[in-house]
């Protein structure tokens, strides 16, 4: 199953707005950093939030992330749309298409949580994530 949700942007405060966010929706939330999969160089980013998710228990899913220093942040225009599955040639063949006529700012390859992970930006400027990862239950692909 593919899923489409927001996906927010912040800077510096991910943690705090996410936890907001569960006080208002309910549900579940979970968070990583950057530090913990070592995807930073920067001293300064390592305790800054590289994924949240929260699962309503309505079944609505937001999620989010801090922004890293070395890329702009505009709030108002913060967020993207995010394309999540396990069926690795219908989300390739999504970003192929979004991304065609528009810009490639991370192709679609292994990411460091070991999923395929890839974003562009269409050409109507719409900022995309597509992230290729098991099916709910399935342990995580090896790194």
């Amino acid at each position: 199953m593919t899923t489409l949700n927001p996906y927010l942007g912040f800077r510096d405060n991910a943690k705090d707005a996410m936890t907001f966010y569960q006080s208002v929706f309910g549900g579940d939330l979970a968070m990583s950093t950057f530090g913990d999969y070592h995807a930073t160089e920067d001293p300064a980013e390592k305790d800054k939030i590289m994924h949240a998710m929260l699962t309503t228990p309505k079944g609505m899913v937001l999620m989010g992330a801090d922004t890293p220093n070395s890329m702009e942040f505009t709030p108002g225009s913060n967020f993207s749309v995010s394309l999540s599955g396990s069926e690795e040639s219908e989300l390739r063949g999504y970003f192929d298409k979004l991304s065609d006529g528009g810009t490639v700012s991370m192709p679609l390859e292994k990411a460091p949580w070991g999923d395929i992970f890839g974003m562009c930006k269409d050409k109507f400027g719409v900022d995309w994530l597509v992230n290729v990862g098991p099916e709910p239950g399935q342990a995580p692909a090896a790194t």
